[in-house]
């Protein structure tokens, strides 16, 4: 089942990012980053952990399984 992460592009959106950024941060193309936000194809663990840490968030965010930005108490 391929995930539509839309929460991905608003926070890139909000910042003023431009995919490309955030596909160097994540030593991918620019189209794969695409690919990503659209749900065309899934995001690997290891890059969700990625971008939930370039946005100081939850994985848990990003997934839409909480409404709360705020990254895990360590």
């Amino acid at each position: 089942m391929k995930m539509k992460l839309e929460r991905l592009r608003a926070m890139r959106e909000d910042r003023d990012l431009k995919q490309q950024k955030l596909a160097q941060y994540l030593h991918i193309s620019q189209a794969t980053y695409s690919e990503y936000e659209s749900g065309k194809i899934n995001i690997p663990f290891e890059a969700l952990w990625k971008i939930a840490d370039f946005y100081n968030t939850s994985v848990d965010y990003l997934l839409g399984r909480t409404d709360n930005p705020a990254p895990p108490q360590q």
